[in-house]
């Protein structure tokens, strides 16, 4: 599970941000809370709210982009850089990003950042035993124009080590070579991070991630037969969504045929079934069609969802229920996590206020971040809805 992230000097935030899911043992426990072999107890929910324009989903992206340049970045193509923005009041100086996992045989982790668009300039990854110890540690050698790398029990050889790119994590370029700490770290045929988050924003919800989704179900039954139970019973209207193969003149060449997967909704009306294309539903059954998709990914084999927007185009009654998957020990045996960015309020009513960042951006344009539960003066028996739409904690627009 991650514990914690940070970062600095990255798109709208300047100084060093963290974002932290571990919580006190004067959290009460819930469903929400995972105890952790390591001791620690971890959210497996995190919300984050603030005005439009403050920084939400900047503060989402430290944690996509670390999934995938630790699994991926060796797919990059050569010579693309390392998709990273620092804030334009710093823009050559370097960023930095750090996170803290654990793992299911009791050890923390942690693992260091450093770097330009251009290159890595310093990489680390730690274990803990009695202290975290390094397996490697990568630094740049401005002078020599090369890399210095030190490493313990890592598995990385003289000659893979020889030709490694500068736009490219370690971890990443060693599970290329089948080192098998590498491959359990990169993971990289199911990487830990689902989002819908990339490095110039949301990916937003379009017919081609209908296509997208409806393959995924297609491929994945069991995902389907959870995604039309979960939509069935959210009175969606829906009976239940038919994946379809549909034959259609190959665009390229008109004299071949292509296969085409549409989802369809079906619908009951005077005692029958109707069809309606899935393009033709509402923009809230569409998101929440696409949304499953990630998430009983995550749901399934661990790790974290990131989404940013989560509850866009739904009623705001549609989180519980969708927060819920999260904290059912049954549909969440492995305690996959879920990292959220969202404008509906209400979710105050359904977290503890340890799960909820806020995010401001001040005069100079430097986005900032607290945890709800860090604001000073902050009680307990606070309405937490009422005092947050009264802008008592920030984070809200000012109009």
């Amino acid at each position: 599970m991650l514990h914690s992230y940070t970062f600095s000097n990255f798109q709208s935030f300047l100084e060093e941000t963290r974002v932290d899911l571990t919580v006190t043992r004067k959290v009460a426990d819930s469903d929400w809370i995972s105890s952790r072999p390591t001791g620690e107890r971890v959210s497996k929910v995190m919300a984050v709210l603030g005005a439009n324009g403050a920084g939400k989903t900047a503060l989402l992206k430290p944690a996509a982009f670390l999934g995938w340049f630790i699994s991926q970045s060796f797919q990059n193509p050569i010579g693309s850089g390392i998709p990273v923005a620092p804030h334009f009041a710093a823009s050559n100086e370097p960023s930095a990003f750090s996170c803290v996992v654990d793992s299911a045989d009791g050890h923390l982790w942690r693992y260091e950042l450093l770097c330009t668009r251009q290159r890595v300039l310093r990489e680390a990854l730690y274990r803990k035993e009695k202290r975290f110890d390094h397996l490697f540690i990568r630094e740049w050698d401005e002078k020599r124009k090369n890399y210095r790398i030190r490493q313990r029990d890592f598995g990385l050889s003289d000659n893979m080590i020889e030709n490694v790119r500068p736009d490219v994590s370690l971890i990443s370029w060693a599970a290329q070579y089948g080192v098998p700490l590498a491959l359990r770290i990169a993971r990289p045929e199911l990487p830990w991070v689902t989002t819908n988050v990339t490095g110039v924003g949301r990916i937003k919800s379009s017919d081609d991630w209908l296509y997208v989704a409806a393959r995924h179900y297609f491929e994945h039954p069991q995902h389907k037969d959870s995604m039309n139970r979960l939509l069935s019973s959210w009175d969606l209207g829906l009976e239940g969504v038919e994946i379809r193969q549909m034959n259609f003149p190959n665009p390229q060449n008109p004299e071949q045929q292509q296969t085409v997967l549409l989802p369809v909704g079906k619908h009951r009306s005077h005692g029958k079934l109707y069809d309606l294309p899935f393009a033709l539903e509402s923009s809230g059954t569409q998101g929440a069609f696409i949304h499953l998709m990630r998430v009983l990914i995550t749901l399934e084999h661990g790790g974290i969802a990131v989404i940013d927007e989560f509850e866009s185009d739904l009623h705001p009654h549609m989180l519980e229920p969708l927060l819920g998957l999260f904290a059912n020990p049954d549909i969440n045996p492995h305690n996959a996590q879920l990292l959220f960015t969202c404008h509906a309020a209400e979710v105050l009513n359904i977290l503890h206020k340890s799960q909820v960042m806020l995010v401001e951006k001040d005069e100079d344009c430097e986005s900032r971040a607290i945890r709800m539960d860090k604001v000073e003066g902050i009680r307990n028996d606070d309405n937490f809805y009422a005092k947050y739409m009264a802008g008592a904690y920030g984070a809200v627009p000012r109009i």
